[in-house]
């Protein structure tokens, strides 16, 4: 019997629940953090060129998790795809455990940022992007993974208002939706198309929906996808 590509993402996919399930605990913002499961996984399997072995790259992808709280989808994905070891899972948010409540970056290998305080992310991957096109990198991508919550910051509406005149068109934003904030007229998309941004709305949890939209073409702008999910409180 031949194990194909497919077959072994379908088998790391699966086991992803017991990862989350390692992760015990008071503290653990468990809607936040199931909220992004699969959004991440479709970033590390198939869209985000960085391994393991290449965190120190220059020309590697950047992927700011700025929804920090709740980190524990991002860290079973980081496991899984073997940038830290399965056995740090158990002391998630121990005194002694480099796997916090928010992610430290001088800790968790992989992680480009320290995150949690909400609406720093987004201003963080504008600075990053910025600062590759400085040094003459232009192949990296830079991805920011932030919460719909996040954009009641105006942080955040400063970084969009930016970047989009910018051209900063290797500069992504995934936005997890919630329903965590407030309403917006026309939806968050919407938010995004008027200051010049390429945006796409799809279901957060369909793989292919997600992977289409991550690689969708948009020359000359930066890119967002809202990816919608279950209400927070449903």
């Amino acid at each position: 019997m031949t194990i194909t590509a497919d077959d072994h993402r379908t088998h790391e996919y699966a086991d992803l629940p017991r990862l989350m399930s390692l992760m015990t605990g008071d503290e653990k913002h468990g809607p936040a953090a199931t909220s992004t499961l699969d959004v991440l996984w479709v970033l590390y399997d198939r869209v985000l060129r960085v391994t393991p072995e290449r965190t120190a790259d220059p020309g590697r992808d950047r992927f700011l998790l700025s929804k920090g709280h709740g980190p524990m989808a991002y860290y079973a994905v980081l496991a899984a795809k073997g940038f830290l070891p399965v056995e740090w899972l158990p002391g998630f948010g121990g005194y002694d455990s480099p796997l916090g409540h928010h992610p430290d970056r001088v800790l968790v290998p992989g992680a480009e940022i320290g995150s949690g305080s909400l609406g720093h992310g987004l201003p963080i991957g504008v600075g990053t992007a910025l600062g590759l096109r400085a040094k003459g990198l232009g192949d990296p991508a830079v991805w920011v993974l932030i919460g719909d919550a996040e954009l009641d910051e105006g942080s955040n509406h400063e970084a969009i208002a930016f970047a989009g005149p910018a051209g900063l068109d290797r500069l992504h934003t995934v936005v997890v939706d919630n329903s965590a904030s407030h309403a917006r007229p026309g939806g968050i998309a919407a938010r995004f198309e008027a200051a010049g941004w390429s945006a796409a709305a799809v279901d957060g949890r369909d793989h292919t929906a997600l992977y289409e939209a991550f690689t969708a073409p948009h020359p000359g702008r930066p890119h967002v996808v809202v990816a919608r999910v279950e209400p927070k409180n449903a």
